[in-house]
């Protein structure tokens, strides 16, 4: 069956996940994209604002306009800061038409959603007609709102998710140390995020008050219901991109790295962005900067009977802007590696 081309709008490209999706998509051979937008009242070419884009993109971002971009497009990305997307998408929900939203607005209900991210939450009757899709774990669903998991959340489920679904994890002793490099905490200008601070330094953050908490919680109950807390913290460090999970945990029953290993050797199978490490050996960013790879691998304590799992991902493509691309792939039945086929940047 001959593919189609289908053309893509973006709602918010001045980003990082925006920016990283104008990159991604334009190596991408079935798709097209027809429209850029911001939230401001104002026009300009792309490349005038991001120099890199010079001779890539002859496009103009332009105004949001839902009935424009529901004529012009077959999808649109949602690419925004929390707390706006939840008040533009109710014309594309009504109509059915496909969204994947990069933002946090539509990962959580209503009430969770107002505790952790201090914002006024979208309706819960929107929130009900969306689906939260880890990619690796995709389900087709009824719904063509696709909310985008979070670049934390996305590793450490991935982390996760063979012990979780096999309900091998002693809910008491799931602890989760998270660092992330400096795209993550977005382009906004914090004490934390300034030169002569993250240079040379690594500052703790959001200490058991991260937004992505709850979102990791919530995907593990779905699939080890009597999961009820976790101990999640998370650190910047001086990188530019990049997240680096270290997980402990406790398991429900005894056991040995070959076992283990086994479990997620098998879980990944045939999950072409997910590598599972050999056993005895751990990954490190700089083998998944650039890529949509999840690299994870396992040590196991005989003495303490706890097992650490390390997850790295490049924050910006397999947290953000990669998975999103793979979700849509997913949703119009492209192989799911269509444009994300990507070897790391190493140096």
């Amino acid at each position: 069956m001959a593919l189609k081309v289908i053309k893509v709008a973006i709602v918010g490209v001045t980003g990082y996940s925006g920016l990283e999706l104008l990159r991604l998509l334009k190596n991408h051979r079935y798709v097209e994209i027809v429209s850029i937008h911001n939230t401001a009242n104002h026009s300009r070419m792309i490349a005038e604002a991001y120099p890199h884009l010079k001779d890539m993109y002859k496009i103009t971002t332009t105004p949001f306009d839902p009935l424009h971009i529901m004529q012009e497009a077959d999808i649109v990305f949602f690419a925004t800061s929390s707390g706006v997307s939840k008040d533009l998408v109710a014309p594309f929900i009504a109509a059915h038409f496909p969204v994947i939203d990069l933002s946090g607005d539509f990962r959580l209900p209503a009430e969770d959603y107002a505790s952790w991210y201090h914002k006024t939450p979208a309706p819960q009757t929107l929130i009900d007609q969306t689906t939260y899709s880890l990619a690796d774990f995709y389900s087709a669903s009824t719904t063509n709102y696709i909310a985008n998991p979070g670049c934390y959340a996305t590793a450490t489920l991935l982390a996760l998710a063979p012990l979780a679904q096999h309900h091998l994890l002693d809910k008491h002793n799931i602890i989760i140390d998270a660092k992330s490099g400096l795209s993550g905490a977005g382009k906004s200008l914090t004490t934390a995020s300034h030169f002569i601070n993250a240079n040379e330094n690594v500052t703790m953050y959001k200490v058991n008050q991260h937004q992505h908490i709850p979102e990791i919680t919530r995907q593990l109950q779905k699939w080890q219901p009597n999961i009820e807390h976790i101990q999640f913290n998370t650190s910047l460090i001086p990188i530019n991109r990049g997240i680096f999970i270290s997980a402990y945990v406790k398991l429900n029953e005894d056991t040995s790295l070959d076992v283990l290993h086994q479990l997620y050797t098998s879980t990944y199978y045939q999950k072409p962005f997910i590598r599972v490490m050999p056993e005895g050996t751990l990954p490190n960013i700089k083998q998944v900067v650039g890529t949509n790879f999840a690299d994870i691998g396992l040590a196991y304590n005989q003495d303490t009977k706890y097992l650490t799992i390390v997850s790295v991902i490049d924050n910006m493509i397999k947290g953000a802007a990669g998975q999103a691309i793979q979700n849509m792939n997913h949703l119009f039945g492209f192989d799911e590696t269509m444009g994300l086929e990507l070897i790391a940047q190493y140096a």
